[in-house]
């Protein structure tokens, strides 16, 4: 058994009904081409791995990794690799074919990790992800809710949200001091995604909106689109971000992409706030 490490905000998923609605969720097929992240202990990879047959699972842990491949033999074709998964490319493993993805995320850096599934998002089938539970609220959350944000829109957008089941602190080893779920993301086609040029725009619209919540549009917006522009998406310039919906934020990027060169340096200028 091995002793969780806090830097990497290690907590071992152990109960057994929970891990059992969560392999009955994600419903395995042999010949899936599964992506673990964050196997830990192994609490999902090995009935994963005996329900598809094969699995990869992406594993930071040095220690982790040998006793994780003791476990699995015999079972399946288990392939480890040793990496950040921020660093690591998901579309290359498709090889051919889509991903589907499942994991324990760290609670410390669960939204990048969101964030680069969604870039890869066209060869993902679906993701299954233990999260703090604040986080899955956030995720799933509707325009006029308090923990509705940047998270819930750029999500949104790009898949449909399922927050599936709540976990206890006391389903892990050791209890965090948090509630946890586990949801479960579907890209959506592409049809039903906004136009991929107007990405830029979204993501600094959307941004910009969130940083400065309690300001209307017109003012959080202001030297990006003036009140004539928010006005022409459909949207009154006094709204505040937490009431536009994401097709809101969709229009309001249009209308800012249409701008053109008068508005893309600022937007440039501003995309990492």
């Amino acid at each position: 058994m091995s002793r969780p490490k806090k830097h990497y905000g290690q907590h071992f998923l152990h109960e057994r009904g929970v891990i059992e609605r969560i392999v009955a969720a994600i419903a395995p097929r042999p010949d899936d081409r599964i992506v673990e992240i964050g196997p830990g202990e192994g609490a999902l990879t090995l009935p994963l791995l005996r329900a598809a047959g094969r699995l990869t699972a992406i594993e930071l842990d040095t220690e982790l990794i040998e006793p994780l491949r003791e476990r699995a033999a015999g079972i399946g074709e288990l392939e480890v690799i040793h990496a950040d998964v921020l660093k690591v490319d998901l579309t290359a493993l498709t090889h051919g074919g889509k991903l589907r993805l499942a994991g324990n995320l760290p609670y410390y850096v669960s939204s990048p990790i969101l964030f680069h599934c969604l870039a890869h998002a066209d060869a993902i089938i679906d993701m299954h992800f233990m999260l703090q539970k604040e986080v899955v609220d956030r995720m799933a959350a509707a325009p006029g809710s308090k923990v509705y944000g940047r998270l819930s829109v750029m999500l949104q957008l790009a898949c449909r949200v399922e927050p599936l089941l709540r976990v206890a602190p006391g389903a892990f080893r050791p209890p965090p001091k948090v509630e946890s779920a586990v949801v479960k993301l579907t890209p959506l086609p592409a049809a039903q995604q906004p136009d991929p040029s107007l990405a830029p725009a979204i993501d600094v619209v959307v941004r910009a909106a969130f940083n400065q919540r309690r300001k209307t549009l017109a003012n959080a917006l202001r030297g990006r689109l003036d009140a004539d522009a928010i006005r022409a998406a459909g949207i009154a310039p006094h709204a505040r971000a937490e009431n536009v919906s994401p097709e809101g934020f969709v229009a309001l990027a249009r209308q800012a992409h249409s701008a053109g060169l008068q508005v893309a340096p600022k937007l440039a200028d501003n995309a990492s706030q």
